[in-house]
C-alpha cells in the first residue's frame, strides 16, 4: 500500500477496499495442551489462487520457548499513522497469553519468511507494569503500541494496558492511571475522533487456564462488564460500566468510518448472546441481536447459549460478521441501518449441536433440525468457527477453528488430536449471503511436528480488524 509521501496503510477505509488482494496470511500455531512439547510458531500460509503453493504453509517461525500460547497479534504501525512518512508497517507484535512474552516479528526483510526482531521478556512487562497475560495489540497514532492484559503476576484478573515504544519496543509503562485498571481484561478498540476507547473483559487467567467451570463464574472469576473510557487521556476515564445482565463480554469492533459516532460491540446474558451498540455518551447501549440459547441434554449445561468469540465489520460498514463458536455457525448481518441489523448470511460447520453427536437439542427457537456434520475436501470439520478475517474488498471471509487451548481441549477434544483448520467463505457483497469455498482448506493436523491449533489471521498490508483511522 505505497502512495509516495504517505505513511503505512490507507488514507481511508474505502481506499483500503481498493487495495491488492491478499497473497499470504500469518497465523500463530499453538502446541499447548496438544501433548506435543514443542514451541508455538508463526505460520505463513499462501492464499493466492494462482500460486503453486495455494492453501499451503510456506514458512514456520518457531519461538525459542515452549508454553507461550501465542494468541492475538497487531502491528507496530497502521493506517492511524498514514500521514507520517517516517512510519512503516514492518513489525508484527505477537503477545503470548500464558508466558506473557511479547515477540516483535520482522515481516519486512522477507514477508514470506518472517524472523524474530526482538523479545520483550515477561520480567520487563511485569516489573514496569505489574501486568501479565497480554492479549490485544493496537498501534496508536502517537507511534506507540498498546496491549491489553488479562491479569496480574498471581493470575488474578487485572484489565490494564501495556505501552510499548514504537521504535525500540521497550516497555514504557501503563497507559491507565493508578487504580484505574478494570477487574478483568480482554479486547479493546479506540476511536480517536470521538475520544473514546471501549474495552471488554473475560476472566481471571488462573480460572481460564482450567477451562470453563461454573464454580468460577459463581466465585466472581468471570467478566461482567464492558468499559468505555475517554481516549487518549486516561485521566478523564469514566467510571461508568455497561453491565445490564451480561455474563461475559468478548471482542469489540468499531465502525470503520470515524465520522460515524458508533461502536459495535459484543455482549451476552444468560438468555442468549447479544450484540449491542454504544453510541456517543457512554451509558447508552442498544441490544440489537439476540441469539436464543438451545435447551439440550448430554452436555454439562442444560442450555447452550450463543458464544460469540470473534466479531468484525466490513470496511464500508455494510456488514457485520461474528462466529458463534459453540453453536457452530458464522453469521452475516446487513447493518446499513445500524439500529436494525438484518441476518443475510449463515453457514454451519463444527459446533456442539451436530446431528448424530452426544448432544441432543430438545428446544431450539431458530433451527428445525440439528445441523449435519460438514466436510470440506473429504475432511470432517471439527471444533467450531472461531477467529475471522475479511479480505479488504469484503469478498472473502477466512475462518479458523481454535479458541484457546484449555477451552479447545474441554469443548472439542477431537481438535487436540486432529488439529484446527482454516477455511474460506465466499461473500455476496451486494445482497448478502455466504457459501463455503469447497476448494480451500488448510489442515493444521498435518503439520510436520503434529497437530497444532491455528488462531488469529493477519495480512501483511493490514486488515479490517487491526487498522484504525484518525
Amino acid at each position: 500500500a505505497k502512495c509516495g509521501a504517505c505513511g503505512p496503510g490507507y488514507r481511508s477505509p474505502l481506499e483500503a477496499m481498493k487495495g491488492p488482494r491478499e497473497q499470504i496470511v500469518y497465523l500463530p500455531c499453538i502446541h499447548n495442551n496438544t501433548g506435543i512439547a514443542k514451541p508455538d510458531y508463526l505460520a505463513t500460509v499462501d492464499v493466492d489462487p494462482s500460486s503453486s503453493k495455494y492453501c499451503q504453509v510456506v514458512h514456520r517461525l518457531p519461538m525459542p520457548h515452549v508454553g507461550d500460547e501465542l494468541h492475538h497479534s497487531g502491528w507496530n504501525a497502521c493506517s492511524s499513522c498514514h500521514g507520517d512518512v517516517t512510519k512503516r508497517r514492518n513489525r508484527l507484535i505477537l503477545p503470548s497469553l500464558i508466558s506473557s512474552r511479547i515477540y516483535v516479528i520482522d515481516v519486512e526483510t522477507d514477508p514470506r519468511a518472517p524472523r524474530i526482531h526482538k523479545i520483550v521478556e515477561p520480567s520487563e512487562v511485569m516489573g514496569k507494569c505489574g501486568l501479565a497475560n497480554p492479549h490485544t495489540s493496537h498501534c496508536l497514532g502517537s507511534g506507540e503500541i498498546m496491549i491489553s492484559s488479562l491479569g496480574d503476576l498471581a493470575g488474578n484478573g487485572k484489565g490494564g494496558f501495556i505501552l510499548l515504544d514504537g521504535e525500540n519496543f521497550a516497555v514504557k509503562g501503563n497507559w491507565e492511571r493508578d487504580g484505574q485498571a478494570a477487574p478483568f481484561g480482554y479486547d479493546f478498540w479506540y476511536q480517536p475522533q470521538h475520544n473514546v476507547m471501549v474495552s471488554s473483559e473475560w476472566g481471571a487467567p488462573k480460572a481460564l487456564s482450567h477451562g470453563f467451570r461454573p464454580e468460577d463464574m459463581k466465585a466472581g472469576e468471570w467478566a461482567i462488564s464492558l468499559t468505555p473510557t475517554h481516549y487518549p487521556n486516561p485521566t478523564h476515564s469514566s467510571p461508568h460500566t455497561l453491565r445490564s445482565a451480561a455474563s461475559d463480554l468478548l471482542h469489540v469492533a468499531c465502525l470503520a468510518h470515524p465520522t460515524i459516532g458508533g461502536q459495535a460491540v459484543q455482549c451476552a446474558d444468560t438468555k442468549g448472546r447479544r450484540c449491542g451498540k454504544t453510541l456517543g455518551k457512554f451509558p447508552y447501549s442498544e441490544r440489537l441481536i439476540i441469539i436464543p440459547q438451545k435447551k439440550v441434554c448430554g452436555m454439562l449445561l442444560g442450555a447452550i447459549p450463543g458464544v460469540i468469540t470473534d466479531i468484525l465489520i466490513s470496511l464500508d460498514d455494510r456488514f457485520l460478521y461474528f462466529s458463534n463458536w459453540v453453536h457452530g455457525d458464522v453469521r452475516q448481518y446487513d447493518i446499513k441501518d445500524t439500529h436494525k441489523p438484518r441476518l443475510v448470511g449463515q453457514v454451519f460447520f463444527g459446533g456442539s449441536i451436530l446431528k448424530g453427536g452426544p448432544v441432543k437439542v430438545v428446544e431450539d427457537k431458530e433451527l428445525e433440525t440439528q445441523p449435519k456434520p460438514r466436510f470440506v475436501q473429504g475432511k470432517r470439520i471439527q471444533g467450531g468457527p472461531q477467529m475471522l478475517q475479511l479480505s479488504l474488498d469484503g469478498k472473502r471471509l477466512y475462518v479458523t477453528t481454535s479458541l484457546f487451548s484449555a477451552w479447545d481441549k474441554q469443548f472439542y477434544p477431537e481438535v487436540m488430536k486432529e488439529g484446527s483448520v482454516m477455511l474460506q467463505i465466499d461473500v455476496d457483497t451486494e445482497k448478502g449471503g455466504m457459501t463455503i469455498n469447497e476448494d480451500f482448506l488448510v489442515d493444521f493436523g498435518k503439520e510436520p511436528d503434529g497437530p497444532v491449533l491455528a488462531h488469529e489471521l493477519r495480512y501483511p498490508g493490514g486488515d479490517c480488524s487491526s487498522d484504525i483511522w484518525l
